[in-house]
């Protein structure tokens, strides 16, 4: 059980929460990884199971040195991950602007047309950045989001100096796409684990795509900003953020309903509520049917939504609820009618599916699938696909397979 614990320590998703001090975070993942519950975990660190709930769901705040070196010693957190720079320094406010992912000052300027641009806008102008900013987005499926973030920043700058030579409609269109620019980035800031910058664009996108009257990507944002939820382990705040998008957006297309219905249903599954999940997985399902017979009422962002994705991410619903042959059958099935050219969904889905099958017991399986799709993991993948290989790793540990440190052996190998 010893080599179990210190082997959960090499998850990068607890290896980054100690380092930013984010005992939230350090709770959540924990559990998760040592498969215990809350009362349990307030046993190793005493602490009461309602403090542990209230530290979880960010309502309570370890700010006493008595209580952290409690967490320290209860949890056996390494003393290498604690002597990392503080999280002043290399947290993920701090990121946010050394990395310069999030948005800056100069270009909120041009925002406001404080930059006095001549040049003059038509709409020729407007459909070539249209198709370019769509095939960035099917590049960024096969490349993945680390080599397009310098030339997104670049072209949204384009054309936030265009806005002040718009007139008319096209002034309404050049804020709509400057929207999308905006909610692409959001999302290669999350996909690179940039939570702070991927919220800054968020809000940003979201205030533009209400100043265009833009129904789809005001809803669209609330959506990806519950998935952020979702993949921080906050189930009740990703349900409430779906919900908001749900009511806030009702003259939005049925695919980006049908989004924001599953990512309730994600938030549902997350925590627990089997019934819920599934209620709203077949409302968001007839959603998804009528989206596909009417492709041309959706969003250019929404190309890659259908039949296929949406089974993969029942799939991942699946999970959640512990129900593994029904979450291995979907992701399955929902991997085989997935392109290739998505090769970093196809990498995040096949590590889900190695979970699938370690929590079903079948440990050779798993390992199977994870050691194939470990190179894109690395290449692509990170930290997202990396760090639920990590997560089934730590399942087969906790059931005494062998497969699990062949596992760990294998992630380390590839750093």
């Amino acid at each position: 059980m010893g080599d179990h614990i210190q082997a959960l320590w090499a998850h990068p998703r607890l290896a980054s929460a100690v380092a930013a001090e984010d005992w939230a975070a350090v709770f959540r993942v924990y559990r998760r990884l040592a498969g215990i519950s809350q009362t349990r975990l307030g046993q190793l660190v005493g602490l009461a199971q309602p403090d542990v709930s209230g530290i979880e769901r960010e309502r309570r705040r370890v700010t006493s040195v008595e209580v952290r070196q409690r967490v320290v010693e209860g949890l056996g957190i390494p003393a290498e991950l604690l002597h990392r720079d503080s999280p002043v320094e290399s947290g993920p406010v701090a990121r946010l602007f050394s990395a310069g992912m999030g948005p800056d000052d100069d270009l909120l300027a041009r925002v406001t047309s404080a930059v006095k641009a001549e040049t003059r806008v038509d709409t020729a102008t407007l459909d070539w950045l249209d198709r370019l900013l769509a095939e960035h987005r099917r590049s960024e499926d096969l490349i993945g989001s680390r080599p397009l973030v310098d030339v997104m920043r670049q072209q949204l700058r384009t054309v936030m100096d265009l806005y002040a030579g718009a007139r008319g409609p096209l002034s309404e269109r050049v804020v709509r796409l400057a929207a999308e620019h905006a909610q692409f980035l959001a999302w290669m800031a999350q996909d690179q684990g940039e939570s702070a910058a991927a919220l800054a664009w968020y809000d940003r996108s979201h205030e533009w795509a209400l100043e265009a009257g833009d129904a789809n990507m005001a809803c669209t944002t609330l959506s990806m900003k519950a998935h952020m939820a979702w993949s921080g382990g906050l189930g009740i705040r990703c349900v409430r953020l779906a919900e908001a998008a749900r009511w806030a957006s009702p003259q939005a297309s049925r695919g980006v309903r049908g989004m924001a219905a599953q990512m309730a249903a994600r938030g549902h599954a997350q925590n627990g509520e089997r019934d819920a999940a599934h209620r709203l997985l077949e409302e968001a399902q007839g959603l998804v049917a009528h989206a596909a017979d009417c492709p041309e009422d959706e969003p250019p962002w929404m190309y890659f939504y259908g039949e296929t994705w949406f089974t993969l991410q029942r799939g991942m619903a699946d999970l959640h609820v512990k129900e593994w042959q029904a979450a291995i059958g979907n992701l399955t099935t929902g991997l085989d009618g997935l392109a290739e050219h998505y090769r970093r969904d196809k990498t995040w889905y096949r590590s889900c599916l190695a979970h699938g099958l370690a929590g079903a017991g079948e440990a050779a399986e798993s390992l199977e699938v994870a050691l194939n799709c470990l190179p894109d993991a690395a290449a692509v993948g990170r930290p997202h696909s990396w760090n639920e290989l990590h997560t089934t790793a730590a399942v087969l540990l906790r059931q005494g397979a062998k497969e699990g440190r062949e596992l760990t052996g294998a992630l380390k190998r590839y750093g």
